[in-house]
């Protein structure tokens, strides 16, 4: 009963977030967030859970003392009698809201924290949490050196530390990180860009939460022999991980080719092609993971497992694999 009560409370702080018209408001909104999260994250079942969120509440109280620091500064100094510190403070304050985001290279307390949560936790850390500090990133008025600089560190933070890992969380972690980058690339677009790859990403993030929580899988060794009964099924899984590095003709794709598609029409090509590159190198992650699990170390297993007919996770990883060609079609027609 009590989740209940946290998660509302949690939904209501990051609805306060988005829309409240005060910087001091939207503090107030993440505060509420903040301390409605750490209960939902302690688990008697796992040890690392207390772990997790006493690490997840320091770094996140850290980063709204700084916030707010930077808001009462901000409103104390006069732009037109001191414009060098009021953009310093504007990179401060940027700085906190990309700690509570977890860009890099404010990112060293998100694969950790990440790595003690429940699966259920994980997804409620990778999609939920982004919204408030990406929507008061963009009700800032962005710095745009500064925003190229963390979306650089976060591609190349989230591909070099991605290749050796072996936990799926910490490997969605960093491919959360890598996904942060595109979403700050859309913070320059519109909000209707930011909100259309929010969604799609967090579809593919839940197809893939929920079957690593059904299987109860948490390693990459644990994923050769994960429904083995069911290759249907298995291959549809793991196609969304393609779906996640933007691979045509999966839904992932769709997103990216917005944002490429305006970043060649705003001559930010450079960044374009860092992106692609970058994410390329993720995609390589995923595809290693892919091919030891359906062929390299893939064994069938004597005892019989529990046969897998969930309609709704089977209509979910459907409307992933071909969504692409329905939003084509949406498009043409409109």
């Amino acid at each position: 009963m009590h989740k209940i009560l946290f998660m509302n409370s949690m939904i209501l702080g990051t609805l306060i977030s988005i829309s409240s018209y005060s910087w001091l408001s939207m503090w107030m909104g993440l505060e509420i967030n903040l301390l409605s999260i750490i209960p939902l994250f302690t688990n008697n079942k796992n040890v690392f859970s207390s772990e997790s969120a006493l690490k997840y509440f320091i770094t996140q109280a850290m980063a709204s003392l700084i916030l707010l620091m930077a808001i009462l500064l901000l409103l104390l100094t006069n732009e037109f009698i001191n414009p060098l510190m009021n953009s310093s403070l504007k990179v401060i304050l940027d700085s906190a809201l990309m700690t509570k985001l977890g860009a890099a290279p404010f990112h060293f307390w998100f694969p950790e924290v990440i790595e003690g949560l429940s699966w259920t936790n994980s997804f409620i850390l990778l999609t939920w949490q982004k919204i408030a500090p990406m929507m008061l990133l963009m009700n800032n008025k962005i710095n745009s050196k500064f925003i190229l600089t963390t979306i650089i560190a976060s591609l190349l933070i989230s591909t070099i530390s991605g290749v050796n890992q072996v936990s799926m969380r910490k490997i969605l972690a960093y491919s959360s990180i890598n996904h942060i980058a595109w979403m700050l690339s859309t913070l320059m677009i519109s909000l209707s860009t930011w909100t259309f790859y929010f969604i799609i990403y967090s579809i593919i993030n839940s197809n893939i939460i929920f079957m690593l929580n059904y299987t109860k899988t948490f390693f990459i060794n644990q994923m050769n022999n994960i429904l083995t009964k069911n290759k249907i099924i298995k291959f549809t899984f793991l196609s969304n991980f393609l779906s996640l590095g933007g691979l045509p003709p999966f839904l992932g794709f769709m997103p990216k080719w917005l944002v490429i598609n305006w970043m060649v029409m705003n001559q930010f090509s450079i960044l374009a092609l860092i992106l692609i590159i970058f994410t390329l190198i993720m995609t390589f992650i995923y595809t290693r993971l892919i091919i030891s699990s359906i062929t390299l170390n893939s064994t069938e297993m004597l005892l019989e497992t529990k046969t897998f007919n969930n309609t709704p996770m089977i209509f979910m990883n459907a409307l992933s694999l071909s969504g692409l060609v329905f939003c084509t079609l949406l498009f043409n027609l409109m």
